[in-house]
């Protein structure tokens, strides 16, 4: 049967390739971004806590009560934003699903939306999908800084949404106040809606202070502010994420939610209610626990000949290889996982035009076992 796809220049995402190489070559697995240990002992047993009270039904579809008001109370905990449990806070499946019901909702044939590239790669596709067109904004090398003025020049009279992503992925740049002003000043007057891709908030590092744009009054108005409990707990197969919007924007976000999955996992929407108002800490220190293991990673990579960048924020290191091997990415991540036994992620999926750069993604969100393992293959490269 012939026909058109939506979707002709998207295949297989850069993450399951990796880790099914990975699987095959019994690889070390630094590439795809989940942790390799369990959630909290407390979370788990809330679970199956939830389980075994018959919790197994069809939740409301906008979230558990109990689930949303814990998450308003954390973003004014935490931000500073009064939060209305009710018509402020949706739960979804998983981040992806609110970024994608977020786009469905509010943009249309014609518009468009500017993305900073390197982007995380489920907002194009998202995009594509409204018949809306995506317009990429490089952000500026080697720290991956956002140009304002360049944003500013992409302005025009199609723009309907703009998408931020701090931490980001992949790089680990930060929004600071500063950016946050000048985003609300560029907007100011018009009618362009914010997406806020903020799934590592709580991993923002050396005493820095996640800047969410649910702390700015302004781009709070117009912001879908998206975050993920899988990052934050450990549990990335629970797919359990939550958006945080004025009434306005959330009315429109659960009439698509409410079309694509309805409701997410029931038990962990419990689990996690109970998590958060019995260990409200374990958020809180999530930024130190995962400054440790970004500290003994750097420290285990020093033996290898890999050129390590920055890390502000989030669980990945990206490194330079440009000592090892003078080729592309990809070659490259193929050549490590195939004759070295460890996984990365490229960085050009993350792209529209990849630039001539020699940088790969590794994760350290992996226990210590697994971080040793990996560096010690990779300090095995001759050069």
């Amino acid at each position: 049967m012939q026909f058109a796809s939506k979707l002709p220049a998207v295949g297989t995402t850069i993450f399951s390739v990796m880790s099914e190489l990975a699987a095959r070559h019994n690889a070390v697995n630094l590439g795809q971004g989940f942790p390799d240990f369990e959630p909290p002992l407390r979370l788990r047993e809330a679970l199956a806590r939830a389980v075994a009270d018959g919790r197994n039904q069809y939740p409301p579809g906008i979230g558990v009560a109990a689930l949303r008001e814990q998450i308003a109370a954390k973003t004014n905990a935490l931000y500073g934003r009064a939060t209305d449990a009710d018509t402020e806070v949706t739960v979804t499946s998983g981040a992806t699903e609110a970024i994608f019901a977020a786009i469905a909702a509010t943009v249309g044939a014609g518009d468009e939306v500017i993305v900073l590239d390197p982007a995380y790669d489920c907002y194009v596709p998202a995009i594509e999908l409204q018949n809306a067109r995506a317009i990429r904004v490089p952000l500026t090398r080697p720290d991956f800084a956002i140009d304002w003025q360049r944003v500013a020049d992409a302005i025009g009279p199609r723009t309907r949404m703009l998408i931020v992503n701090s931490p980001h992925n992949p790089t680990g740049a930060v929004l600071s106040a500063a950016d946050l002003d000048r985003l609300a000043a560029l907007l100011r007057d018009t009618s362009i809606i914010v997406l806020s891709d903020e799934v590592y908030e709580h991993m923002v590092f050396d005493g820095q202070a996640h800047q969410s744009v649910a702390r700015h009054d302004e781009l709070a108005a117009r912001s879908f502010v998206i975050s993920s409990f899988g990052k934050t707990y450990h549990c990335t197969g629970w797919k359990i994420g939550y958006c945080v919007a004025p009434p306005q924007l959330t009315a429109e976000l659960r009439k698509v939610h409410q079309y694509l999955t309805f409701a997410s996992f029931a038990p962990a929407q419990w689990a996690l209610a109970d998590m958060l108002a019995e260990e409200p800490s374990h958020h809180l220190e999530l930024a130190d626990f995962y400054q440790a293991k970004r500290d003994r990673f750097r420290a285990l990579l020093a033996d290898t000949p890999l050129t390590l960048r920055d890390v502000p924020g989030g669980y990945f290191q990206l490194v330079d290889y440009s000592a090892v091997r003078d080729v592309d990415d990809a070659t490259f991540a193929q050549w490590l996982v195939k004759e070295v036994g460890v996984a990365g992620v490229p960085l050009s999926p993350f792209f529209q035009t990849p630039p001539d750069t020699r940088l790969l993604r590794l994760c350290f969100a992996k226990s210590d076992a697994t971080l040793v393992a990996g560096a010690q293959r990779l300090a095995a490269i001759e050069i």
